[in-house]
């Protein structure tokens, strides 16, 4: 189907053109009208600087609160596409509701009616091109400046004076047509008009991949009289369906969230138009009421289209809004939360690319779950129980009584929930740097690859101690399993704390504890040697378990840095009061060494 949408849609721009010059105009000023919104929104992705989607982020705290959003930003960007692909964005990445999402699609829909209101009640009544041209002109010098915020402003600027643009064209080109070639003879009346036109709207809408133009279409093709009053309004109807198409497409590659939000929209656009179509009389009567009351003369059809549009998508929310719990509800069920698989990213996605907050978030995530599936190799790997080791008080305790050996094959658990992830997270990593991004975003995500690396090595440490480690406690052999105890120690003692760590909130956290156990392991490291000589000579140790401890050792003194490295990392927050003081508490690589050789001379 798709490879013959192409040449059908240029052979009948080419009959368009053939039949008459003044579809060109009509035709180019779609075209002008659609760049327009795409320079719109690039303008409002660079200008954002991550603003717009903090709002996001924060307006979601209620159902009310997400309505608005939706309403107050679609407003502000004039593309309800934007909005869409924005929410599933940050649904895929974790970081809003499915409920906030819904809510925040519900706004849109309301928000997406005042396109209708400007360009009826100010496009159509006012030369809109002599505003156009000269926003054009200054866009142009603000788009080749290095500042992202001036280029930003310049392409939403260029935007608005395409959108300009684009309604003049298409208003110039019906007016002139209707000379031509008078298209009120194709209307349709009853059932079957609003039947017939609704599907017209909503093919109009899909092909252009928006909702606005298509209004914008109707809007100037009623103002000059070429369409009927009852067709546009059945038109209307159509292109509220026809809307979803651009978070349906955006949905295929997000995960099952941003699926059900893509569902949701469409749900909600069809029962609107459902209770449009039944209801389409009283509204009607309630359209001639409303316009009256304001002053919109009876025959400015264009301006009660658009109380039409706002009539209709204002009730389509107060229908849904009571039955949003059982929407949810429903959603789960039909799109059900696939089993997690954790050799699969679970954030990572397509969905998640275009935008900074996202990409952060859902990198950060990733490796979040990196490193769970990291501490079960840890763990099992050096034959002990995350649960018992993650509720026991007594962690040395813990750690002498588990001798028995997990019966699992660690080489192939890495290679499926290691590295796969791994792999998926520094390919992330790379998209990542070839977008135009800001140094700051770039630069944090390159710090979450290279802590998803030390999440590597870490388990690669353990591979190579796993052996000897359950050789020699599998039953107490004396000194070797005693020093062999010890090391397992310590890193289950690291993983306990980091595990605080995360669980605690925020303004909550002490980093200082970092540098202590930094100054720890070193110290352990430097004497771990003295403690073997002492016991080769004390005839408690063989040459042989010395040897292959002090290999190991070298192993376990490594995870245990790369673990420290990995939670101060992750876990330090750069723009918190209090991990400033730390910082500037906090002890560097030169302090640490030296704490660590006063600790070795005492």
């Amino acid at each position: 189907m798709k490879k013959y949408f192409l040449p059908v849609a240029l052979s009948a721009l080419i009959f368009g053109f053939w039949l008459s010059p003044d579809f060109q105009q009509i035709a180019a000023g779609v075209a002008i009208f659609l760049f327009g919104m795409l320079m719109l929104e690039d303008g409002f992705k660079l200008f954002s600087g991550g603003y717009l989607e903090r709002m996001l982020e924060k307006a979601t705290g209620s159902t009310v609160r997400s309505v608005i959003f939706g309403i107050v930003s679609t407003t502000v960007m004039q593309s309800s596409s934007l909005v869409s692909v924005i929410t599933i964005s940050f649904l895929s990445a974790g970081l809003i509701s499915l409920i906030g999402g819904v809510g925040i699609i519900f706004g849109a829909n309301i928000g997406t009616t005042t396109g209708a209101w400007l360009v009826a009640g100010f496009g159509l009544k006012v030369n809109i091109a002599a505003y156009a041209m000269p926003m054009i002109a200054v866009s142009i010098i603000l788009v080749f400046q290095r500042a992202k915020y001036l280029r930003g402003i310049g392409y939403a600027l260029a935007g608005l004076g395409f959108l300009f643009l684009g309604i003049h064209f298409m208003k110039v080109g019906f007016e002139s047509f209707k000379d031509q070639l008078d298209l009120t003879r194709f209307a349709m009346t009853g059932l079957l008009g609003l039947i017939v036109y609704t599907l017209i709207g909503m093919s109009a809408t899909v092909i252009m991949q928006s909702s606005h133009a298509t209004m914008v279409l109707i809007i100037t093709a009623l103002a000059a009289g070429q369409i009927s009053y009852e067709n546009a309004l059945a038109l209307a109807i159509g292109a509220n369906i026809g809307t979803t198409i651009t978070a349906i497409i955006g949905s295929l590659s997000a995960n099952f969230q941003g699926k059900r939000l893509a569902l949701a929209h469409l749900i909600f656009n069809v029962v609107t138009a459902a209770v449009a179509l039944v209801f389409i009389r009283p509204i009607r009567d309630a359209v001639d009421w409303v316009s009256a009351g304001v002053g919109i003369a009876d025959s400015d059809y264009a301006l009660k289209l658009a109380v039409f549009h706002t009539i209709f998508n204002a009730l389509g929310v107060m229908i849904m809004l009571p039955l949003l719990n059982r929407l949810i509800a429903f959603l789960e069920r039909k799109i059900v939360e696939p089993v997690p698989d954790k050799s699969k990213p679970k954030y990572l996605s397509e969905a998640v690319d275009e935008f900074p907050e996202t990409i952060e978030a859902a990198m950060r995530k990733e490796v979040k779950h990196l490193y769970e599936n990291a501490v079960e190799l840890i763990a099992h790997g050096l034959n002990l129980s995350r649960h018992e080791l993650f509720e026991t008080d007594d962690i040395a305790a813990t750690v002498r009584a588990s001798r028995k050996p997990v019966d699992f094959d660690i080489d192939e658990r890495y290679e499926a929930r290691v590295k796969t992830l791994y792999a998926a997270i520094v390919d992330f990593a790379t998209r990542t740097g070839a977008k135009n991004l800001s140094p700051d975003v770039t630069d944090r995500v390159y710090v979450l690859r290279d802590v998803a690396g030390k999440i590597v090595h870490v388990v690669k440490s353990i591979k190579h101690l796993r052996r000897n480690a359950t050789e020699y406690t599998i039953q107490n052999q004396g000194a070797v399993t005693e020093i062999y105890n010890g090391l397992r120690t310590e890193i289950a003692r690291i993983l306990v704390e980091i595990r605080k760590l995360d669980q605690a909130e925020p303004e909550d956290r002490s980093h200082l504890w970092l540098d202590e156990e930094a100054a720890h392991v070193e110290e352990d490291a430097k004497n771990s040697i003295r403690v073997v000589d002492a016991l080769i000579r004390k005839g408690s140790l063989d040459a042989d378990a010395a040897t292959s401890f002090l290999n190991d050792s070298d192993y376990a003194y490594g995870a245990m840095r790369d673990l420290l490295s990995v939670a101060r990392a992750f876990y330090i927050e750069s723009d918190s009061a209090v991990a400033e003081v730390e910082r500037l508490l906090a002890m560097d690589e030169e302090d640490v060494a030296e704490v660590a050789a006063e600790a070795t001379e005492a």
